[in-house]
């Protein structure tokens, strides 16, 4: 298979003013200068690794410099390991051993005993006062059901029903029949996963993305394909272009997203882009999953139609939960899908499971139908909290750069240096737990960046950007240090 490459136009426009603001009069060599800014984008997730860059004459014109800037640019970036090359091929990006992430996955952070920690690394609600009612009331149906086995992996008609019903009221009609209740979307990505890949096999994801949804890949064997978001680029966000060309360079039959409220930066892809994605999934013939976990969440804008509202036949599943909206604890999701692949999934998940809790499914049946009353109160709690956030962050780290988005929970924001993972690893000791934003991306992208959820109230999310300061303040001496060395 052939490496995939990204073009000279797209890395010119990544590196923005890459001779700095005075215009590389300011004594450093401009092939330092362009191999300091392509070092950036790999470190931020913009030139994912394995890519091929351009080659030297492409890249040259576009940037207007001569072929021997770029080759000793590139050259400088070989040497640092940022660049591996081959015979007969392009220069693809790597990373150096010194700059490798320790390793993968969810990793719990333990607090110091003595004090309690505000915990940031989910972004997740508390309960609404609603659920114990709605949890009393399905207690009150469950006798009905207590006459079966009690185990269905199909889910209760009354929940798909429910579901069902949701997705027809917002214009994508929908039957009972295609939809199938899981233990949560991660559930139900993994079900998908399991059935419609096979080990190798390429999928599609954002950059920055869903960790779990990124491990969830690889659990099975294949390998994510990362395409790059742009927060810094209203109204092209998501790169459709870089989609439908990372589709056929990869040959990669499924790709995951997160176009309502992307998790972590709560960007929402415009309904053109909706129109556009879907056509892109035709033409490469290229199924997409798309997770709707956060969709009722939108603080800034109405809650976006149904990706799936836009296809023209079985191009575009979907995947949904209660655990954003409602509650984490809440483990109801389901998959919208042809009803021939729901029943090849079912055939999957007897290998796995026996179906969801029948009274979380009553309770979620319960919460479906005050709805619209409940999300109302939490938008309005989210938006308060979200501001409480942005305000504590100008006033103590002012230097930073959040990027709020329009939904969902979290903030996703710029460091002035790539400590991401040492801020995670001191920030324990100053009270606070965080992801590092290296957990987002694909191999050790995004070090200057951290997901900072607005899930709890107000007076804690200012006390944890106070003790984010606080440790970010103790680590200011090592990343004086990082900053000189990385620009020799």
């Amino acid at each position: 298979m052939a490496i995939r490459t990204v073009g000279a136009a797209t890395v010119a426009r990544d590196l923005g003013r890459w001779r700095g603001a005075d215009g590389g009069r300011g004594g450093r060599p401009a092939y330092v200068a362009l191999a300091e800014g392509i070092r950036l984008l790999v470190h931020d997730g913009r030139l994912p690794l394995g890519v091929a860059l351009p080659s030297e004459r492409d890249l040259a014109g576009e940037l207007g410099v001569s072929r021997t800037t770029i080759t000793a640019a590139y050259a400088r970036l070989r040497e640092r390991g940022y660049l591996i090359s081959r015979q007969g091929s392009r220069s693809s990006i790597a990373l150096p051993t010194s700059a490798q992430p320790p390793g993968r996955g969810l990793v719990a952070t333990i607090a110091p005993p003595e004090r309690a920690a505000i915990d940031l690394t989910v972004a997740a609600l508390p309960a609404p006062p609603e659920l114990a009612d709605a949890y009393v009331a399905a207690v009150a149906e469950l006798p009905a059901y207590l006459g079966t086995h009690g185990m269905d992996p199909v889910g209760t008609a009354a929940l798909r029903s429910a579901i069902a019903d949701r997705y027809t009221a917002a214009g994508l009609p929908t039957e009972p029949g295609q939809v199938l209740v899981t233990l949560g979307a991660q559930h139900a990505l993994h079900l998908l996963l399991t059935a419609m890949t096979a080990p190798g096999d390429r999928v599609l994801i954002e950059q920055p993305s869903y960790p779990n949804a990124i491990e969830a890949i690889r659990h099975v064997g294949a390998r994510p394909v990362p395409v790059v978001l742009r927060p810094d680029d209203p109204g092209n966000e998501w790169d459709l272009a870089g989609i439908r060309s990372a589709a056929r360079q990869s040959a990669a039959s499924l790709a995951y997203l997160v176009p309502d409220f992307n998790n972590p930066t709560g960007l929402c892809l415009d309904e053109a882009g909706r129109a556009e994605l879907a056509a892109i999934a035709r033409t490469t013939r290229m199924t997409i999953v798309i997770d709707e976990s956060m969709r009722s969440l939108a603080l800034d804008v109405p809650v976006p139609a149904s990706v799936a509202g836009f296809a023209r036949g079985a191009e575009v599943i979907t995947i949904g939960s209660t655990s954003k909206a409602f509650w984490g604890g809440l483990r109801v999701g389901w998959i919208r899908a042809p009803r021939p692949l729901l029943i090849k999934l079912l055939g999957t998940r007897s290998t796995v499971d026996l179906g969801t809790p029948v009274v979380d499914q009553l309770a979620a049946v319960q919460l479906f139908a005050i709805e619209d009353r409940l999300l109302s109160a939490r938008r309005d709690r989210l938006r308060r909290q979200r501001a409480a956030l942005l305000g504590a962050l100008a006033e103590f780290l002012p230097d930073w750069t959040p990027a709020p988005g329009v939904g969902g929970i979290s903030a996703w924001v710029q460091l002035p240096t790539p400590v991401s993972s040492a801020l995670a690893a001191t920030a324990p000791n100053h009270g606070v737990l965080l992801a590092a934003g290296t957990r987002f991306g694909v191999d050790g992208a995004f070090e200057r960046f951290l997901r900072l959820p607005f899930a709890c109230p107000e007076a804690q999310l200012r006390l944890a950007v106070q003790a984010i300061a606080q440790a970010y303040a103790a680590l200011a001496p090592a990343s004086d240090e990082l900053t000189a060395a990385l620009v020799r």
